[in-house]
């Protein structure tokens, strides 16, 4: 899946020189958190979000600073920290150099790329022009109807197979040997011992999402992990 398929588009925009209060209006009138910042050609040069509008003398949540931060704090950072804070215009509280997509960039990219930056949207940029925005509500509406699909028919021997196949991807080589997968008409019976009750809940979400599954009865127990084992005494 690319972002172009999931991107809203057209997107609105502000323009640096517009005042916040219709930044404000625009966000809550289209039920949306943040816009692109573009000059009147259409080139991204920020991003203006509701966390940029959060801190403000109007509310009275600019807060005291600690004299250690006081002490430290430049004449450049402090005059930068009241324009944010007291300017009026959307080229004063914007996020410049914001972090940017493109059309045709992989979705998980561009899921990475939020996570990587903390960051809830992407503006989608080609041939400098702003065309669209992923946010992650785009990314939630994308994934409703997988996550919702009905799991595809199968015989319980494929199934089964598949369930194995899985927790091999979830829990790593090896970690299955002791668990033992039974299958009848869909339903999964997970049973046997693991050395980490983490394991448990993974192994039933990688039996859930096989397809074909329709419950799954998980009897997996913790043991120690050298329970049985047999330690040899020393020769002293």
């Amino acid at each position: 899946m690319k972002v172009r398929d999931i991107m809203t588009s057209p997107v609105v925009c502000v323009e640096p020189a517009q005042g916040i209060s219709e930044a404000i209006q625009l966000m809550l009138e289209r039920r949306i958190s943040g816009l692109p910042v573009t000059t009147p050609q259409g080139e991204l040069i920020g991003i203006v979000t509701e966390g940029d509008l959060l801190r403000r003398h109007e509310l009275g949540s600019v807060g005291a600073h600690s004299w250690l931060k006081d002490l430290f704090l430049s004449p450049g950072r402090r005059a930068e920290e009241y324009v944010h804070t007291h300017g009026r215009k959307v080229a004063n509280v914007m996020t410049d150099q914001p972090v940017t997509i493109e059309p045709d960039a992989r979705l998980s990219d561009a899921i990475d790329m939020m996570t990587v930056h903390h960051v809830r949207r992407l503006p989608v940029i080609e041939n400098g022009r702003v065309i669209g925005i992923l946010a992650r509500a785009d990314v939630l509406r994308a994934l409703l109807p997988l996550a919702s699909e009905p799991p595809d028919a199968s015989d319980d021997g494929a199934i089964r197979e598949a369930v194995e196949a899985a927790l091999d991807r979830a829990l790593g080589t090896g970690m299955r040997e002791t668990m033992t997968v039974e299958t009848y008409r869909g339903a999964v019976i997970l049973s046997g011992a693991v050395t980490d009750e983490r394991l448990i809940p993974a192994a039933q979400v990688a039996a859930e999402n096989t397809p074909g599954v329709v419950s799954v009865t998980n009897q997996l127990i913790v043991v120690g992990p050298f329970v049985g084992a047999s330690v040899p005494a020393p020769p002293f």
